[in-house]
């Protein structure tokens, strides 16, 4: 008997298929920062760097040494317009405008130190709404992927 661990999840698909819901991109190269938000403040501090980034979650690289897995980190993303997509929506007002950064909750699932320095933290974002998600899926698929 197979189970599903043994097989893709699809009866047709390849054992070693991609299995993410989100394409990551690799935005690593472009230096794009990150703030740990503080709301009562409405004021950001420096975080980290983007390494790579997809419409459900982020990885950061940050010198930051008090962060641990299940931890939840407020975080404000700007990012660039790109070719012509600009990444979020706002839709506080009457119309829908284009809007360049996000600030939501990151759900920290995995810290890994890389030296002395820095670390890695990867998580999902989870407060983001439907249209900010989708139109973050398409401003990525414009970007490179990720290994």
């Amino acid at each position: 008997m197979t189970t599903l661990h043994e097989r893709g999840a699809e009866p047709n698909e390849p054992k070693n298929s991609e299995r993410r819901a989100h394409r990551r991109a690799d935005l690593e190269q472009r230096g794009l920062e990150v703030e740990r938000w503080d709301g009562n403040r409405r004021a950001g501090k420096p975080f980290g760097q983007i390494v790579d980034l997809s419409a459900g979650g982020v990885r950061i690289r940050t010198e930051q040494k008090n962060v641990r897995a299940d931890n939840q980190i407020r975080l404000r993303l700007e990012l660039p317009e790109y070719a012509g997509i600009s990444p979020f929506i706002d839709n506080s007002g009457s119309n829908l405008e284009p809007k360049r950064e996000w600030i939501g909750w990151l759900a920290v699932s995995r810290v890994m130190k890389i030296d002395d320095k820095q670390s890695e933290i990867a998580g999902r974002l989870v407060d983001m709404e439907e249209m900010d998600r989708g139109m973050l899926g398409l401003y990525l698929s414009t970007q490179p992927m990720a290994a």
